[in-house]
């Protein structure tokens, strides 16, 4: 059966955040877009992922139509909570920034607000998009082949943007010989959960003990969200709810009164831990977006926001295309967007670093000692605690 030619001017291969916001940033601009995702619209939706929005993300957001109802949810924090030696350390990341601050508002919650606006343009948007493959992207005519609903599709455009993911197929259709893979593997995972439990604190907790890393989060004013360092190849089906609970609060209790509420246990789940980057994040007139080109650990909350800015980025540098027929700009777009990725793979790594424990032994006992010293200068330095300030709410998008 012959596929059904089809044209547009951008293809964007995968329907999560990058490739949504991406779609509607384009809209913005007066510039066509298909959308093409592997998933069902359901699993893309429920998917449960990052939940700290960077102040430059909120203002993006804000500023294309897309923020009310973020506004009207979203848990607004000033600062973060430091755990070591029995007591919390408050930073405050306002005070230290000008103003600035993080909004916890989880993925699933934006995917939401995505999916809306981009059925509002009546726009495509397909779903469970399956045989997807890219053609002649070195060339000023790509194409993408797929099928959908049974039908097999060819569809022409004059730029394609891989905004699907680690495991997409954008990146590896790029030649090997092409682009630099950087990669590092770290000796934890995280287990973590959600729970139907109001939170304990207003501001995350990042908590380092000798049992190991726990971080307390939430993403809504009933629902909290708990981390526990572990191995990377955990089995979740040795780690009851009980077991769970009363790990959270061994690492997590303090002399100064802080405690996570308990509450049921509605998901659970392991997540290995690394570093990614691929450079550059294009080849001829495909370009690599958020998870596709990079991975950070999230120790440092930057995953969603790298991929909000890749985005930005690329649409205007699109849209200059367009305008004045000139790709200066998106020549420029894999060196601007590397120079921020590689900035929040070290904010990354050093959180990571300080605040994991690499191992139980004696042997282990230097490391140990150099993280506490390292915690006590942090919380006790204005200067140290501006410099953590100022990556964890982020740089600015819209420059």
């Amino acid at each position: 059966m012959q596929a059904r030619s089809t044209q547009t001017q951008v293809a964007i291969i995968g329907g999560g955040p990058s490739g949504l916001l991406l779609a509607h940033l384009l809209h913005l601009n007066g510039i066509d877009s298909v959308v093409l995702e592997d998933r069902s619209e359901e699993y893309v939706i429920d998917r449960v992922r990052a939940g700290v929005l960077e102040q430059g993300t909120v203002d993006l957001l804000n500023a294309t139509g897309l923020g009310e109802r973020m506004m009207r949810e979203g848990l607004v924090h000033h600062g973060i909570n430091i755990s070591f030696g029995g007591a919390l350390h408050r930073i405050n990341m306002s005070e230290l920034t000008g103003g600035r601050a993080i909004t916890v508002y989880g993925q699933n919650e934006l995917q939401k607000d995505l999916n809306a606006a981009r059925h509002a343009t009546g726009s495509p948007l397909l779903h469970e998009v399956e045989a997807l493959t890219l053609h002649d992207f070195d060339t000023q005519r790509p194409r993408v082949r797929y099928r959908h609903n049974g039908a097999s599709h060819e569809l022409t455009c004059d730029f394609i943007a891989g905004c699907d993911g680690f495991h997409g197929v954008s990146r590896p259709s790029i030649p090997d010989s092409a682009i630099t893979r950087f990669d590092r593997h770290y000796p934890f995972g995280w287990l973590g959960i959600l729970a139907e439990a109001a939170p304990a604190s207003e501001e995350l907790v990042y908590a380092w003990t000798e049992r190991g890393f726990a971080l307390f989060s939430m993403r809504s004013p009933t629902i909290t969200r708990l981390y526990l360092q572990c191995d990377p190849d955990e089995d979740i089906g040795k780690w009851p709810d009980d077991k769970i609970w009363e790990e959270l609060n061994l690492r997590l209790t303090t002399r100064d009164g802080f405690k996570p509420n308990m509450g049921s246990v509605i998901q659970k789940g392991v997540t290995g831990m690394r570093s990614f980057v691929v450079e550059p994040m294009r080849y001829g007139r495909l370009f690599l977006a958020g998870d596709a080109a990079h991975i950070v650990p999230p120790t440092g909350a930057k995953g969603l926001n790298l991929a909000a800015a890749d985005v930005y980025v690329l649409s205007q540098a699109i849209a200059e295309f367009y305008k004045t027929g000139s790709g200066a700009a998106l020549d420029r777009y894999s060196g601007v967007c590397l120079r921020r990725v590689w900035k929040a793979q070290r904010f990354s790594w050093w959180m990571t670093s300080m605040l994991h424990v690499f191992g139980f032994g004696p042997e282990h006992a230097f490391d140990r000692r150099r993280q506490l010293a390292e915690l006590d200068y942090l919380t006790g330095s204005r200067a140290a605690m501006t410099s953590l300030a100022e990556n964890y709410v982020g740089f600015p998008i819209m420059e």
